[in-house]
């Protein structure tokens, strides 16, 4: 049984905080295509697995590094010149009953083709993708079992969800999701997927800073890009701001610019030029970047949906987390932290602390634990979660 322990939220509430740092970096963003290609690859072995064997075998593909291309973008047009390069770097079963594969043969057209859906001008001829895996240690192998019992953890490691988003938190999410949208993308067509957002409230006043990748050959010039700067900045902070805070909020497109420089992409993101990428420098597991958080450093994307707590416990303590806060309307703030023990049943962890603020904790406990079971016990719901793709992790 897990030792589950529910006590007071110290400091104050993340509202009421006097400053508060939020990022989201895009889907196009070098970082994101590196988690997101990560764990695509994760999701291919699973499904691959499954269907030649009948259950998940051991990997975990979790590094991966992003080296920019070098392209030439200018008003009106431009090209690629050198490709994007991805290497994904981990372990995996390679190998059973005298049969062996190459997941270079077998995965690498469906990891480019993935990359080229999240950034809608990026050509399969931009990208050069290699695995470079390898299998994994005795040791690690023997303890990885995928059976309708639960699975022994992998790794000693921790993961911790909160509940619920703060006002900027919702505004930073929303504000890119909706810019990289189907329908933000009808109204600013000219916006590449590469889009990142830092927000900063100081007491009552929220600036938006948002760096957006233009398509050069849908932008004729300066000043078609000055004016949809401007009207990008006027929407995020008329249309979309108000439905999540009433603070003063102020918005700021692409201030690195100078009279001699914009930011131009040719295909929508700035690896094909400017920026590189690796796996665990993106989104939190929360889909953000919370400093006034509590967070872990641990990597979600790429690593084996099965035992690997660092995942299967980030997905785990965020259900419990917004759980208790949409089921107790009491609770105004919820922090969940999970600790487990290499060898261990990832459903028996070292230690479940839950913080709640709002409530005294003696009249919430046995609700809380409740919860906490039977979020341990759904793991198996949990692991197939991440092989149909059901959870957002980055």
């Amino acid at each position: 049984m897990a030792k589950i322990q529910v006590v007071d939220g110290k400091n104050l509430l993340v509202e009421e905080m006097p400053v508060e740092i939020v990022e989201r970096k895009g889907k196009g963003h070098p970082d994101s295509l590196c988690d997101g290609a990560a764990e695509e690859l994760s999701v291919e072995l699973c499904q691959f697995y499954r269907k030649e064997v009948g259950h998940i075998l051991h990997h975990n593909v979790d590094k991966a590094v992003l080296v920019g291309g070098s392209s030439k973008a200018n008003f009106g047009g431009g090209q690629v010149i050198k490709p994007i390069q991805i290497d994904i770097v981990g372990r995996a079963t390679l190998s059973w009953d005298g049969k062996e594969f190459d997941p270079n043969e077998l995965f690498r057209e469906a990891i480019v083709h993935w990359l080229c859906k999240q950034v809608r001008y990026l050509k399969p001829e931009h990208l050069q993708v290699r695995f470079r895996v390898r299998p994994g240690s005795v040791d690690l192998r023997e303890i990885f079992g995928d059976e309708n019992k639960p699975p022994l953890a992998n790794d000693t490691s921790f993961a911790v969800g909160f509940a619920p988003f703060s006002e900027l938190e919702k505004l930073v999410l929303e504000t890119e999701q909706f810019l990289n949208s189907d329908e933000g993308k009808r109204k600013f067509p000219q916006l590449g997927e590469d889009i990142k957002v830092m927000g900063v409230r100081n007491r009552d006043e929220i600036r938006l800073t948002i760096a957006a990748a233009f398509i050069s050959s849908l932008t004729p010039d300066r000043e078609t890009y000055e004016y949809l700067k401007q009207e990008i900045s006027e929407f995020v902070k008329n249309e979309l701001a108000t439905k999540f805070t009433s603070r003063k909020v102020d918005v700021f497109v692409n201030t690195a610019d100078t009279p001699q420089s914009a930011y131009l992409t040719v295909t929508g993101t700035s690896a094909e030029a400017g920026d590189d990428g690796q796996v665990g420098r993106g989104n939190r597991a929360s889909g953000l970047i919370t400093p006034y958080r509590p967070m872990t450093l641990e990597a979600v994307a790429g690593k084996n949906p099965v035992s690997h707590v660092g995942k299967v416990y980030s997905i785990m303590t965020r259900l419990i987390a917004q759980k208790i806060a949409e089921t107790i309307p009491e609770v105004k703030q919820v922090y969940c932290y999970m600790v487990s023990q290499i060898g261990k049943p990832i459903t028996e962890p070292q230690i479940v602390s839950v913080e709640v603020w709002g409530i005294s904790p003696t009249k919430i406990g046995s609700e809380v634990k409740k919860i906490v079971d039977e979020i341990l016990c759904d793991w198996m719901n949990i692991r197939d979660g991440f092989v149909k793709r059901q959870w957002q992790i980055y």
